[in-house]
């Protein structure tokens, strides 16, 4: 398990391969379902992006709230759709709602890279630090990507030494002797690996490294 820290060039990294991934598909049927989601290609890139600007969020204030999310206000365009601040402009098409996924990413990035690692700010899953957002940010590029990537057809194995900081990062428990691609789909519901059958529940671990 990797125990090099995640950074905002690794938010910058994931997103740029997803970025070109997706550009490439442009062609493909952006209502489909996602992989095993009940979202299309379309609202779960759209989510993905909202995830990325909700993670930068919780990381700007000069007081990052502890206990809650900023309070935007979320929404979902149908029942059963994702909630979120952000959507992308339908009229803009495919290559617009890439270069949404594109401005969300650079803003968790930006923000990362200028947030002092003493910062904590609430998440879900518990409280956590720039490094845990980052990785978060991360994860939720890698496997969302792979959802639509199934939906759309077309292939997406990402960076092994990426994922492999990621699992050190956020899932510190999982094996250590499997693929690292593999394991990262395996830890977030979406796999098998040798030993290890599918999950049905998961979750990741944000608390700063230091107190773990």
């Amino acid at each position: 398990m990797s125990d090099a820290p995640v950074t905002a060039d690794d938010v910058d990294f994931a997103v740029r391969l997803a970025v070109a991934v997706l550009r490439d598909a442009e062609a493909a049927d952006w209502d489909a379902k996602a992989g095993s989601l009940e979202w299309t290609c379309w609202e779960t890139v759209e989510h993905l992006a909202d995830d990325l600007f909700a993670y930068a969020a919780q990381l700007g204030p000069r007081r990052p709230p502890l206990e809650s999310e900023v309070p935007f206000v979320w929404s979902a365009k149908r029942p059963g759709g994702p909630a979120n601040v952000v959507f992308a402009d339908r009229d803009a098409g495919p290559a617009g709602l890439v270069q949404v996924l594109e401005a969300c990413g650079a803003l968790l990035t930006a923000v990362v890279r200028t947030t002092p690692a003493t910062v904590r700010s609430h998440h879900s899953f518990g409280v956590s630090d720039p490094e845990g957002f980052a990785a978060m940010g991360v994860v939720e590029t890698l496997v969302h990507v792979h959802d639509v990537a199934e939906g759309l057809g077309v292939g997406w194995t990402p960076d092994a030494d990426l994922c492999g900081r990621v699992l050190g990062r956020l899932f510190p428990h999982a094996p250590a002797d499997a693929d690292r691609w593999a394991t990262l789909l395996w830890a977030t519901g979406r796999g098998e690996i040798p030993g290890h059958a599918r999950l049905t529940q998961w979750r990741w671990h944000g608390a700063p490294r230091s107190e773990r």
